[in-house]
């Protein structure tokens, strides 16, 4: 089913772009893997039961990550309402509701297509947000559900997860396994240096295609509620807000970057800036402005 949400032509050719590159890195990294530890079932067998269960459980494994849990329309009936009318107003299947009981203010969604999406928010949003600009936010995590972006994300991770944990596997073993002939040493040594490749070709393909679609989502948000500057408000609240709290309170916060409203980074600067998963805040700005202009909205001074 089709939803309201305003397609965007150049998101859907960058996931598929995104997807083929994937697959062909992944197709090279699995025959790489067979080629030196000469064994295809065990290598077949391990990828295929993590794929599965980042595919099927994503939305667990976010949720239980992140201290989420689902909550009922008794318990937060005004988050279901706006949730229950933006999905009607988008015509889309109404998504489980969570709510994380984090003071670090942000949101996400996860899932693997819309019929079995999650969208989530911390206890720190819902208390600095107006209702207005929660609406904002919960349009645009539902746009990524729309846009079919979230699974792409969740499918496109997975590569890079498998790549991270060989390397630390090879890392640990090599340090802890005692002694070992010199062929097995040379193989460790490559396997990590396949798996530490193939982890930075997925690392930099994600974050392209992240920071597009986060640029897509707002917009369709935008679109969709007809109120930009109550997004452009949200962000510049959240953003700001997020920067106050230490660096060190937000580095579990960080594995999960890729999937949120606005990414955990303290006022600390550091090299993972250069590599952020969303654009900047100057930039979503500036869109939500342009929008504001062509809807005919007046935007209050500073907020877009």
């Amino acid at each position: 089913m089709q939803s309201r949400f305003r397609s965007d032509r150049r998101l859907t050719v960058r996931m598929g772009i995104t997807l083929f590159l994937l697959g062909l890195l992944y197709v090279g990294f699995v025959a790489a893997l067979i080629a030196l530890l000469k064994s295809w079932v065990l290598v077949v067998v391990i990828v295929a039961l993590v794929f599965g269960a980042q595919y099927w459980f994503s939305d667990r494994i976010a949720l239980f990550a992140m201290r989420g849990r689902v909550v009922e329309r008794d318990e937060y009936p005004e988050l279901h309402g706006v949730v229950d009318r933006l999905s009607a107003m988008a015509d889309m299947p109404v998504p489980v509701v969570a709510v994380s009981r984090m003071d670090m203010p942000n949101a996400f969604a996860t899932g693997r297509n819309p019929d079995n999406a999650v969208v989530c928010v911390t206890t720190g949003l819902l208390r600095r947000l107006e209702p207005a600009e929660l609406e904002g936010v919960l349009a645009h995590e539902l746009s990524h559900v729309a846009h079919k972006d979230v699974a792409v994300i969740t499918i496109a991770s997975f590569l890079g997860v498998i790549a991270g944990l060989i390397v630390r596997f090879a890392f640990y073993s090599q340090l802890f396994g005692g002694r070992r002939d010199q062929n097995t040493l040379v193989v460790l040594a490559a396997v990590m240096g396949v798996s530490a490749a193939v982890y930075g070709l997925s690392f930099l393909l994600i974050r392209a295609l992240s920071r597009y679609r986060e640029l897509a989502a707002d917009r369709a948000a935008a679109l969709l509620t007809g109120r930009p500057s109550a997004l452009a408000s949200a962000l510049t609240k959240v953003t700001g807000d997020i920067a106050r709290i230490p660096t060190k309170d937000l580095r579990t916060a960080q594995a999960f970057n890729a999937f949120y409203f606005t990414p955990a980074f303290g006022a600390e600067p550091g090299l993972g800036r250069l590599f952020t998963t969303h654009p900047s805040l100057e930039q979503r700005l500036e869109q939500l402005g342009r929008i504001s202009a062509e809807l005919g909205e007046a935007v209050p001074p500073g907020r877009a």
